[in-house]
């Protein structure tokens, strides 16, 4: 597997994904990363990668057999338009609602789909709103 940059000081370098079928996930995550603006970047005969996110066949040699269970994973939107559009795609392409476009009550203007992959995974897109202030430190004082 090759990678077209090396991004240090990330909190997570990579994720991998385990799935019992890997052409339905593969039209799903094409599907669902194309409307984000994330191309899949490569593809062997047991797994496939986009950015950071490595999607393997339960029979592939990384897996070992064994899938990952349920994981949330949630992707930036630049906008509510893509959150929609994100939607729309994952339904098309085999996902399951777990969650309709709209604002959530976790910070003002977070607005965000939910959506069951093919392995029951909670896949979400969110737009976080206009920028924020962005807090770069916290002084706590007891």
């Amino acid at each position: 597997m090759e990678t077209q940059s090396l991004h240090r000081g990330r909190l997570l370098d990579h994720i991998q994904l385990v799935v019992r079928s890997l052409p339905a996930s593969k039209r799903f995550y094409t599907a669902v990363l194309e409307v984000l603006g994330v191309p899949i970047a490569g593809e062997y005969d047991d797994f496939f990668w986009a950015d950071e996110l490595v999607i393997s066949a339960v029979d592939s040699e990384a897996a070992a057999g064994k899938l990952t269970g349920r994981q949330h994973l949630a992707f930036q939107a630049r906008d509510k338009a893509m959150v929609e559009a994100f939607y729309r795609a994952a339904l098309e392409n085999g996902g399951t609602d777990n969650g309709a476009p709209g604002y959530r009550p976790y910070h003002p203007d977070y607005y965000g789909a939910f959506v069951l992959d093919p392995d029951g995974n909670n896949i979400e897109a969110v737009f976080h709103g206009p920028a924020q202030r962005s807090v770069t430190s916290v002084e706590i004082t007891f």
